[in-house]
């Protein structure tokens, strides 16, 4: 009996461990995540939105910055995949949350999702991280956003602080629009008592969702019945509500400036947009889970499953992948793409304005040239991009490179070197195949013909008579 039940509970223990794999794989950077409060009571107040979490497969770990078992590393590896910061009244974070740990914890490849609040000061070691990143926030760590024109009439009709906002658009046309794909119409974000960051030109920062122009930033603590525009810490589409950041190993952190728009009464809630605005339920929900999912890398995620390139002539051995090549050859190079989103990977299809471009360089490019999608290569899963192109008359070592980096995307940078090689004695074309070679052959042919005649007559023309052709003389 025994026997013939062990198969069958090992198969269960299979299946119980591959849906178990699958539950848990929800980021390709694991799932472990660490949620820090000022009391871990206050999750209460986000109960749907820690919930979303769970339910997407992530192990959450609550804790306080006072807590002393706190650590973000242990024996040198990640203890966490993922931190998420809510707002803290404690000045300081203690000796286990510098901001020289912070940085390491993202060269380590971990997330960071970090929120504010105008009612809490923003700890010192969260704005020094965020000065490295050259994010900026007011000068006394807080700050209200407020708008007289853009503000939900149900909850705030006096004070302005609740901001009612459509759902962000992508800032250039050549972004994927990951956060307003599939909004209604007329959806409202609620943002209720939120702070706003100035950035900087770093090209890794993107803002997620931008003030409207007739919001502005200042300090509430200091409120006059006349403002001065010196007061002010910034104002309209200065201000960024929500902060995109992707370092170079694709490690990333999100500024949500308004901790509330996650909690449970906001997800509930409606919003009119103005007095004369129509109440709709909010869209904050939908907008958590994606900002989440980008910041925790289960969106925007990029692969590359294989790179293929090989010579393109009739009648000659195209191997893939060869390490030489010899000049003016006629190549195609192909490169497979696949994205992640959530739980499953996809094929990778480019924004619309957007180019996935190959150069062939050496210490510059020779070639730089728009990859096409090549049906034939694709399938569901990825999607293949390919060129065909003549090898610059140039021998040396030069490289196959992809540098394809957007925003909300993983930064994609393969190179494939090979050496490219002078023609052979044996592999120039013939001279009489060259037109412009035509009048030097005439020449050499005159030539060469013209020493035979002159060879075949010295030869066979006959001697001078000596007897005649001596005069006598008196």
């Amino acid at each position: 009996m025994l026997r013939s039940t062990s198969p069958l509970l090992s198969l269960f223990a299979f299946l119980l461990c591959w849906g178990a794999a699958l539950v848990s794989a929800v980021s390709i950077t694991g799932n472990r995540l660490l949620a820090i409060f000022d009391e871990v009571g206050e999750k209460e107040n986000y109960t749907k939105f820690l919930g979303d979490l769970e339910s997407r497969g992530f192990q959450i770990t609550y804790e306080t910055p006072k807590s002393e078992s706190l650590a973000l590393f242990h024996l040198g590896e990640r203890a966490y995949d993922h931190v998420i910061f809510f707002p803290t009244k404690t000045k300081g974070l203690g000796p286990n949350l510098t901001p020289q740990i912070l940085v390491n914890f993202l060269n380590a490849k971990g997330n960071i999702l970090q929120t504010l609040s105008s009612t809490t000061t923003t700890p010192n070691s969260l704005v020094s991280l965020l000065a490295e990143l050259d994010i900026t926030l007011p000068a006394e760590r807080t700050g209200l956003v407020v708008d007289h024109f853009s503000y939900d009439a149900l909850s705030a009709p006096e004070t302005h602080d609740v901001l009612a906002l459509p759902p962000p658009a992508p800032v250039r046309n050549d972004i994927s629009p990951l956060f307003s794909t599939g909004a209604p119409k007329d959806a409202l974000l609620a943002f209720p008592h939120g702070v706003g960051a100035v950035l900087g030109p770093r090209e890794h920062l993107t803002p997620i969702l931008r003030a409207p122009k007739t919001a502005y930033s200042y300090n509430p603590k200091e409120q006059a019945e006349v403002l001065d525009a010196t007061d002010l810490f910034a104002a309209g589409q200065q201000l960024s509500l929500a902060t995109a950041f992707q370092a170079i190993n694709s490690a990333r952190l999100v500024l949500l400036g308004s901790a509330e728009m996650l909690q449970d009464k906001w997800f509930l809630a409606e919003v009119a947009a103005g007095p004369n605005g129509k109440p709709v339920k909010t869209f904050n929900r939908e907008f958590a889970k994606r900002v989440s999912a980008w910041a925790f890398q289960e969106l925007g995620v990029l692969r590359v499953n294989w790179i293929e390139h090989h010579l393109n002539e009739v009648s000659a051995v195209n191997k893939s992948n060869p390490h030489i090549y010899r000049v003016k050859n006629d190549v195609t190079y192909t490169i497979s793409l696949s994205e992640y989103a959530y739980n499953k990977w996809s094929s990778f299809s480019l924004p619309a304005n957007d180019v996935l471009q190959l150069e062939f360089s050496m210490l510059s490019p020779f070639h730089r040239l728009p990859l096409s999608l090549d049906k034939a290569h694709s399938t569901p899963e990825a999607s293949a991009y390919t060129v065909s192109f003549k090898l610059p008359d140039q021998h040396g070592i030069f490289n196959f490179k992809v540098n394809y980096k957007r925003p909300f995307f993983t930064n994609i940078e393969e190179k494939n070197t090979v050496s490219v090689r002078h023609m052979a004695h044996d592999e120039w074309p013939r001279s009489f195949v060259i037109s412009g070679a035509w009048p030097w052959i005439a020449g050499i042919g005159a030539t060469i013909s013209g020493w035979v005649v002159f060879v075949a007559l010295w030869m066979y023309s006959a001697p001078t008579d000596k007897k005649m052709g001596n005069k006598k003389t008196n």
